[in-house]
This record gives structure tokens, C-alpha cells and sequence, in this order.
């Protein structure tokens, strides 16, 4: 690729800085322009409903690079800059300020939005919304000086704001529609594990059940009002009903777009091959699932982009990683790799009810779609071993600790 080439970057978020740092691992001498909306520089997410909430740690460690990063390696970081729109005939980037950048490839890395609801009450103050650091410090500020939080939505975010806070004492209500929080994701088999744990641990855990409202007094949140007509208590509210993928630039532009994503190929280029998308925006496909795969998961803002950074330099090259996320929850630590929007059947290594086990998801023909590994922090790759062999398994075999994971994939 010629040294005058141009390589613009949108979303100056984890996906964005390790492409930035990829095209550097690769020997890219061209200019790269990095573009973000917020002030910040480029941090990772994950430990905003974990580890910040929790206060061991501070902003400082979940920040990719430092600033000098950056300024050293010449990158051109523009913060607190939105991009208008993508010209894709023209290879431009139009920006709000007016102002507009060419390219010779680009790389959306726009990641998602918290997902918004038509609530009454909604826009009061003491709601709140977890996808910042912004967002995060604010709920932070809301749970020490108040003594009660509700969370409407159980999914990660709201299951994890929810040990977070019950963790400083705060009375926690966690509101979910489905008859189990975390269900969408784990099934009822794995889901009930984690009402246990979070009943246990003093949630009150209302599930099959609809939020009508935001009360509120004196303008401020106040709690809830439920669809049955009970009232929840609270000095603040979180509102986690899942994320939106922020694609709008790319539909807008003309690229294929489907259910939520920009469509992708293997190799995490889009339908115009000058232009790129990773992260929670990239409906990839996959070669061991024979179809496109979506998640919004911390793994793929981390490792896609040195994918998609190979293929704008015009190397061949392929994202094969299984999907992978993790949680920590309490004393509850888990990791879940592989893919099961749909399985015939669950099997157990070790007893549930003792938080120390491993859980496999099997199709018809007794094949390990995905793996989750629950308070053992071995045998992961044994997982994914199993996932990509194909094969069917014995799923007495599966179950029977005595019989090593390798022996089943070999």
C-alpha cells in the first residue's frame, strides 16, 4: 500500500484503536485517521458495569493506549468528532463540523447505543443508561448517595449493575418480561442459575412482568410502576433493555445491511470492498456455522479489527474466532464460548446448584454448539475444541467428569 494512502477509522472505541494498531503492527506507513464522538480516548466497556461500579478500578486502567500513544505513532485522533455521513463513490467521510475526510479505505467501528423505550418517565432525571464512562460515573454517583435502585431489563448489563449495587447495599428490584433474566442468551436451563444466585443475594427479582412507568416526584425518578399496578421503590432507575447497533452511517451509504448489522464477509468486508466493519455493527460470516454471525461482545471489538486491518491491506485473511463473553457476578465468575441461537439440549459437568460446573449446548445430532464454563478457569480451549470438531459426542461421556474433554474431541 503506497505511503500516501489514507486508512479512516469511525468509532474510537476498543475496535477502533487495536485497527489502528494493527495497520502499525503490519507496517502500514500511510496516514490513519482516527474519528470518535466522545472526548475520551479509546477504553474498553466491559469493566464499566463490573470493575468501575465496584471501584477497583478507575478509568485509567481500562484505557487502551495513553495519549502519547498516539501523537508517537502520528495517528491523527480527532475526538469528540461525528461523522455526518460515508460517500462511498466520492471515498469520503463527511463530518458534522462540516469539514470532510477522503480515503483510500475505511472502517466502521461504530458499535451500538443503549436501547430506548417509550416509557412515561423515561426523560426524568435519575434515569439512567450504561454505554459510557459518562454514563457510568453518573450511576456511580446515583448508588452512593442513594439506598435503593431499580433495574428495568435482565439481561448482562442490568444482572451486572445489580450485584454491583446490591454489593454497596443498595435494595435492588431487577424487572424482566421473560420468565428468567438472562434467558435470550443462556436458556431456562443456565438462566435459573442466575436468579438463584441473584435471590440469594437479596435481589427482588421480578420476572414475567412489565414496566408501565417511571414515577416520579419533584421531576426526579422515584421508582416504578408495574403493569399489574404495583409499585417498585427507588432513588434511581437503570434502564437495560439491550444495545442498538449504530449502523445508520452504513445503511445511509448503501451498504448491505440486515437484522441490526452491516453484512460482512469472512474476511469482515462489506459489500463495497473499500470499506470495513467490526464489532457489535459486523454480521460476519462464519465458516463453521455456515452463516452470518452478530454478537455484541467485548472479544470481537478486540480481535476482529487485526482481521479487517490485513484485508484493507490487501492480505488475504479470515475471522474465525468462536464467539466468546464473559460475566462476573458476585463471587460467580463464568466463561461462555461458541454459538447456540438454537439447541435440542443442555448437558451438565457438575451440579449447577454449587456454581462450580461446565454447560454444553447440543444440537440433534449431539454435537457442542457452545460451552460455558462456571467458576473453572480451565479446559477452554478443550471447548472450543470440541465446538469446532463437529462431531457428535456421547453426552453421558460429556457429563461424567472422570473423562477428560480432550478424549472427546480427539
Amino acid at each position: 500500500m503506497s505511503t500516501s494512502a489514507t486508512f479512516v477509522i469511525v468509532g474510537a472505541g476498543l475496535a477502533g484503536a487495536k485497527a489502528a494498531e494493527a495497520l502499525l503492527d503490519k507496517n502500514f506507513d500511510g496516514t490513519i485517521v482516527l474519528v470518535g464522538e466522545e472526548q475520551q480516548l479509546p477504553y474498553e466497556r466491559p469493566p464499566l458495569s463490573k470493575e468501575f461500579l465496584a471501584g477497583k478500578k478507575t478509568l485509567d486502567d481500562f484505557t487502551v493506549k495513553p495519549r502519547a500513544w498516539y501523537r508517537e505513532h502520528k495517528i491523527d485522533l480527532r475526538l469528540g468528532a461525528r461523522v455526518a455521513g460515508v460517500d462511498p463513490s466520492g471515498h469520503s467521510v463527511a463530518l458534522a463540523d462540516g469539514t470532510s475526510l477522503g480515503y483510500d479505505k475505511l472502517l466502521l467501528a461504530t458499535g451500538s447505543r443503549s436501547r430506548r423505550i417509550p416509557l412515561p418517565g423515561a426523560d426524568a432525571s435519575g434515569v439512567h443508561y450504561l454505554r459510557t464512562v459518562e454514563d457510568a460515573s453518573a450511576l456511580d454517583s446515583a448508588l452512593a448517595s442513594g439506598d435503593s435502585l431499580a433495574v428495568v431489563g435482565g439481561g448482562w448489563i442490568g444482572m451486572e449493575v445489580a450485584a454491583a449495587a446490591r454489593q454497596r447495599n443498595l435494595e435492588v428490584t431487577v424487572v424482566e418480561s421473560a420468565a428468567l433474566p438472562l434467558l435470550a442468551g443462556l436458556g431456562a436451563e443456565n438462566a435459573a442459575v442466575f436468579a438463584d444466585l441473584h435471590r440469594k443475594h437479596g435481589v427482588d427479582l421480578r420476572t414475567g412482568s412489565t414496566v408501565a412507568e417511571v414515577t416520579t416526584a419533584g421531576g426526579a425518578a422515584a421508582g416504578l410502576r408495574l403493569g399489574d399496578g404495583s409499585q417498585v421503590r427507588a432513588d434511581a432507575v437503570l434502564v437495560a433493555v439491550g444495545a442498538q447497533p449504530n449502523i445508520e452511517l452504513a445503511r445511509d451509504a448503501g451498504l448491505a445491511t440486515d437484522d441490526g448489522g452491516v453484512l460482512v464477509d469472512a474476511g469482515l468486508r462489506s459489500s463495497d470492498p473499500d470499506i470495513y466493519a467490526v464489532g457489535d455493527i459486523a454480521a460476519a460470516q462464519h465458516r463453521l456455522f455456515g452463516t452470518r454471525i452478530r454478537t455484541e461482545h467485548w472479544a470481537n471489538a478486540l480481535k476482529q479489527p487485526a482481521v479487517a486491518a490485513s484485508g484493507m491491506l490487501g492480505e488475504a485473511a479470515e475471522y474465525t474466532d468462536l464467539p466468546y463473553f464473559f460475566t462476573d457476578q458476585y463471587d460467580l465468575g463464568m466463561e461462555y464460548v461458541g454459538y447456540a441461537p438454537h439447541y435440542a439440549r443442555v448437558v451438565f459437568r457438575g451440579a449447577p446448584a454449587g456454581r462450580e460446573y461446565t454447560s454444553f449446548w447440543l444440537d440433534d445430532d449431539n454435537r457442542v454448539l457452545a460451552g460455558m464454563n462456571v467458576n473453572i478457569w480451565e479446559g477452554l480451549d478443550d471447548i472450543k475444541a470440541l465446538i469446532s470438531a463437529r462431531t457428535p459426542v456421547n453426552p453421558d461421556r460429556l457429563a461424567d467428569a472422570r473423562v477428560s474433554l480432550g478424549e472427546l474431541s480427539g
